[in-house]
């Protein structure tokens, strides 16, 4: 069965950094453009960032840019999302999402999903 797995999230102070994972199984990973999204409680689910099959092209949300840097290994069917300069805002549960093919901002064009990680970042 297809799964997606979230690892990496914690609470860290504001400035700080984390790295998150997603542990991909059950599906021709290399097909599928990884996505990163996030969402807190009584907001939509927002975009984060985003990385083709081969990672020649990567994709952020504004707000992250700069800050965050998405990669993936396919020998290892796991895609990252390395967080740094923490702000509170980017305080949410993260989540990873598959889509065949190309990369896409909506979660609805994302086929699978995975459970979700919490970042809490403190004052």
């Amino acid at each position: 069965q297809v799964q997606l797995v979230e690892s990496g999230g914690g609470l860290v102070q504001a400035g700080g950094s984390l790295r998150l994972s997603c542990a991909a199984s059950g599906f021709t990973f290399s097909y599928y453009a990884m996505g990163w999204f996030r969402q807190t409680p009584g907001k939509e689910r927002e975009f984060v960032s985003a990385i083709n099959w081969s990672s020649v092209s990567t994709y952020y949300a504004d707000s992250v840019k700069g800050r965050f840097t998405i990669s993936r290994d396919n020998a290892k069917n796991t895609v990252y999302l390395q967080l740094n300069s923490l702000k509170p805002e980017d305080t949410a549960v993260y989540y990873c999402a598959a889509r065949r093919w190309d990369i896409k901002t909506t979660p609805g064009a994302y086929d699978y999903w995975g459970q979700g990680t919490q970042v809490t970042v403190s004052s």
